[in-house]
């Protein structure tokens, strides 16, 4: 990601109705994150979105509570701290929140690239592997960062075969969502350091690869570009 930058919002530059915002605000000494979706605003006064469900429609928001919007506009993240102005429970739940005097963006690499600290196991696939010596084209790793391009590895003292070429079956857990399984990659960059392997991997979708949810449904691509996407959110400064 590059540097994040402070800008004066034009309305119709960054407000679209039906854009997805994430709010964050405290409620009863608990603070939490919301989905929640534009419906409307009043150019430099107020915005109008839906009340998030997950908060509860009956509980009390006070007025003047701080809050944080943030959302994805244009291959940029985008967020400014605000404050709640008012609340309507019916005969739609809405919130009302202050208009931005400024805007934080930090615009996002073409993939967004996240850190992760997860185990992850690669399995040589290509002509190399020799029958009956499977356990000699498996090896264990640490999964350092992630986009829905590929992946970066780090590999202690790993085997002379896993090198820039091969390709790759990988097993690795997206925390909070699910297990991905068989996806296959293929190692573009190997950066030996003190006996240690750091791989750069690019993933090639639509083979083999599966993963088993956890509530949620879809291919293992836009599971990893949902994954993404929120924890490059959630680490937004303004959070």
């Amino acid at each position: 990601m590059n540097d994040v930058t402070t800008t004066q919002p034009t309305p119709t530059s960054f407000l679209t109705v039906g854009l997805s915002l994430k709010l964050s605000f405290t409620v009863n000494g608990q603070k939490g994150m919301y989905g929640s979706t534009l419906l409307g605003w009043k150019d430099y006064a107020w915005l109008v979105c839906e009340w998030p469900l997950q908060v509860g429609h009956g509980a009390e928001i006070p007025r003047g509570t701080p809050c944080t919007v943030s959302y994805l506009y244009d291959g940029k993240l985008v967020g400014y701290r605000t404050e709640i102005r008012d609340m309507l429970s019916a005969p739609v739940p809405l919130l009302f929140i202050a208009f931005p005097l400024t805007v934080e963006e930090m615009h996002l690499r073409k993939h967004a690239r996240v850190s992760s600290c997860e185990p992850i196991v690669l399995e040589r696939v290509d002509g190399n592997t020799i029958s009956g010596a499977r356990s000699s084209a498996i090896v264990g790793g640490l999964l350092q960062n992630l986009s829905i391009g590929g992946c970066s590895v780090l590999v202690p003292h790993a085997p002379a075969w896993l090198r820039a070429g091969t390709t790759l079956r990988m097993e690795f857990e997206l925390a909070g969502l699910g297990h991905v399984t068989n996806l296959t990659g293929l190692v573009k960059t190997s950066d030996a350091q003190q006996g240690n392997s750091t791989l750069g991997i690019e993933f090639r979708f639509q083979e083999m690869e599966y993963i088993e949810y956890r509530g949620w449904g879809g291919s293992v691509q836009q599971a990893i570009e949902q994954w993404t996407a929120q924890k490059a959110t959630d680490q937004f400064p303004l959070q």
